[in-house]
C-alpha cells in the first residue's frame, strides 16, 4: 500500500504542476483583464441576483437552488480539512495563493456559469442538461466531442472515487471519532494494522443512509434539501470562525505577516526560497480548486439546470459560490488556524481545525470539537448530495442518456460513501486532488476556447441593460434615484 500511494504522490505531482498552475491562474487573468475584472465591479449586482430569481424561465430548480446545489457541492471538507491540510504540507502561505486562485477563478467561475446556460439543452420534459460536455461539443464543434466524453469520464470518477464520496465521508467519521472516542477505546473491527472504532462504524452507516434517502428523489429533491441546510450552516460557522477572529484580534497582522512570508518563501533557507513558494503555491492552488471547484467544471452542471433566460445573469449568481466559499470561509477557516497555531502542534486533517475552534475561543476542546463536527458533518453531507447529481449527469452524458446506467452507478455512489470512512487519509486525499485535475483540463481547454463568446455574451448583457432592454427582477439602487428624482 505505501508503494502505491507513493506511486498516487508522483502522479498527483505531474497532475497538478508547473502546466496545471499556469493554466488555471492562466487563464482567471486572461479572463480578469478581458473582462475588466468583473468579478470585483459586479460582485454587488451577482449577490443581488442571488437572491432575485426570474419567473416563467426555462429550467429545473430556481437560480437560487441551482447556486445553492453548488455551494452544497462545494461548501465541504475543503473548507475545513482542506485548508488545514493545505497549510500543514505548504505552510500558512498556502493560504495567500488559495485566496490569489480564488480572486482569479471567480472569472473562470463566471465563465462556466454562462457557457453552461448558452449552451445547455432543455428537452421535451423541462429536463436542463448542461455542462463542460455541452459547451465543448456545442461551443467547439463535433469534432471536439471526445474532449466532452473525457472530461464526463473523470466527472464520474471523481464523484465516486475521490470528491464526491470517500473524502467527504472520511472526514465526517474522522471528525465524529475525534470528538466521541478520541483514544480509539471502542474497536470494531481490525484490517491488518489498522483498527476501526464502532463510532466509525456507526456513522458510516448513518450517514449512507441519509444519503441513499436524499439521492433517489433526484435534482429537485437535493436543491431542496440544499437550500435549506447550505445557508444555515454556512452562517453557523461563520459566525463562530468570525468570532475566533474578533476574540484573538491582536494576533491577526502577526498572522497576515506570517502568511505572507511563507507565501514568497522568505523564512526559508538560502537557496530553498523559490522552492517553498512552489510548494505553497500547488498546495494553495490544488486545495483551493478543491474547495471551490472554479475552472473543474463541476459548477456549471448544477448551474444549467437554473431557470434564467439570461447566460450572463447565471454567470454572476455562479461566481458568487467561489467567493462565499473560498475568500469568506476558506480565509477564516485559515486564519483561525494560524493565529492559534494549530497548525504547529503535529496534528493531521481535521484535528488541526478542531484545535483551532478549542483554542481560538474561550471554551474547552470538547465544545469547539463538537461545534466543528457538526458543521464538518453538514458540509460534507451536501458535498456528497451535490456530487450525486454532478456525477450523474456525467454519466448520463458519457452513456447517451441510458438511465438503467445511472441508476446502477447511483448503487455504486452509495457503496461508495459506505466504504470510505475504511480507506487511509492520505490517499484519500491525493487520490481526490488527480481526479480533480484531470476533470479540470477538458474544462480549461474549452473555456479557453470560448472565451471570445465569453466576452461577447457579456458586452451585449451590460448593453441591454444600460439600455433597459433587461428586467432584472429588482428595482436597482439606480432607478430608485431616478424614481426619487421624478417624485421632487
Amino acid at each position: 500500500m505505501a508503494n502505491f500511494t507513493a506511486w498516487l504522490d508522483k502522479i498527483d505531482g505531474m497532475v497538478w504542476g508547473v502546466p496545471m498552475m499556469v493554466l488555471l491562474m492562466g487563464l482567471g487573468l486572461l479572463l480578469s483583464f478581458r473582462m475588466g475584472f468583473l468579478q470585483f465591479r459586479k460582485l454587488g449586482k451577482a449577490l443581488r441576483y442571488m437572491v432575485h430569481n426570474e419567473e416563467g424561465a426555462e429550467g429545473e430548480v430556481s437560480s437560487f437552488g441551482a447556486l445553492a446545489t453548488a455551494l452544497a457541492a462545494t461548501v465541504g471538507t475543503g473548507n475545513i480539512v482542506g485548508v488545514a491540510t493545505a497549510i500543514m504540507i505548504g505552510g500558512p502561505g498556502a493560504l495567500f495563493w488559495m485566496i490569489i486562485a480564488a480572486c482569479l477563478g471567480m472569472a473562470t467561475k463566471y465563465a462556466e456559469g454562462l457557457l453552461a446556460i448558452k449552451y445547455r439543452v432543455i428537452d421535451e420534459n423541462n429536463h436542463a442538461l448542461g455542462g463542460p460536455f455541452y459547451y465543448i461539443e456545442n461551443g467547439m464543434g463535433k469534432n471536439w466531442k471526445w474532449l466532452a466524453k473525457m472530461f464526463a469520464f473523470f466527472g464520474a470518477a471523481a464523484g465516486a472515487l475521490g470528491i464526491g464520496t470517500i473524502t467527504q465521508v472520511n472526514s465526517i467519521t474522522s471528525a465524529c471519532n475525534q470528538m466521541l472516542d478520541p483514544e480509539s477505546a471502542h474497536i470494531a473491527f481490525s484490517i491488518g494494522s489498522q483498527s476501526y472504532t464502532w463510532t466509525t462504524v456507526i456513522t458510516a452507516i448513518v450517514v449512507t443512509a441519509c444519503v441513499t434517502a436524499v439521492i433517489i428523489g433526484g435534482i429537485k429533491r437535493i436543491a431542496d434539501v440544499a437550500s435549506k441546510i447550505v445557508p444555515a450552516m454556512m452562517v453557523i460557522y461563520v459566525v463562530v470562525a468570525f468570532s475566533i477572529l474578533l476574540f484573538n484580534i491582536t494576533k491577526v497582522p502577526a498572522a497576515f505577516v506570517v502568511i505572507f512570508r511563507s507565501a514568497f518563501g522568505l523564512d526559508a533557507a538560502a537557496g530553498g526560497a523559490l522552492g517553498a513558494m512552489m510548494v505553497a503555491m500547488q498546495k494553495g492552488v490544488a486545495r483551493g480548486i478543491f474547495s471551490n471547484e472554479a475552472g473543474l467544471g463541476s459548477a456549471p452542471i448544477a448551474a444549467a439546470a437554473a431557470q434564467t433566460r439570461e447566460p450572463v445573469r447565471q454567470g454572476l449568481v455562479t461566481m458568487t459560490g467561489t467567493f462565499l466559499d473560498t475568500i469568506v470561509i476558506c480565509t477564516m477557516t485559515g486564519l483561525s488556524i494560524i493565529l492559534t497555531g494549530a497548525y504547529d502542534q503535529g496534528l493531521e486533517g481535521v484535528a488541526v481545525t478542531i484545535y483551532a475552534f478549542g483554542a481560538g475561543l474561550p471554551w474547552s476542546q470538547q465544545a469547539g470539537a463538537i461545534v466543528l463536527t457538526c458543521c464538518l458533518a453538514l458540509f460534507a453531507f451536501t458535498t456528497i448530495l451535490g456530487w450525486d447529481y454532478y456525477a450523474e449527469r456525467c454519466l448520463e452524458y458519457l452513456t447517451n442518456r441510458n438511465m438503467t446506467a445511472v441508476k446502477v452507478y447511483r448503487w455504486i455512489y452509495i457503496g461508495a460513501v459506505l466504504i470510505g470512512p475504511f480507506l487511509t487519509l492520505s490517499f484519500v486525499w491525493t487520490l481526490a486532488d488527480i481526479f480533480n485535475g484531470l476533470m479540470a483540463f477538458p474544462n480549461l481547454i474549452a473555456i479557453l476556447a470560448l472565451n471570445g463568446v465569453v466576452v461577447k455574451e457579456t458586452r451585449d448583457y451590460f448593453r441591454r441593460l444600460n439600455a433597459g432592454e433587461v428586467n432584472e427582477g429588482y428595482i436597482s439602487f439606480r432607478e430608485k434615484r431616478a424614481a426619487k428624482k421624478k417624485e421632487a
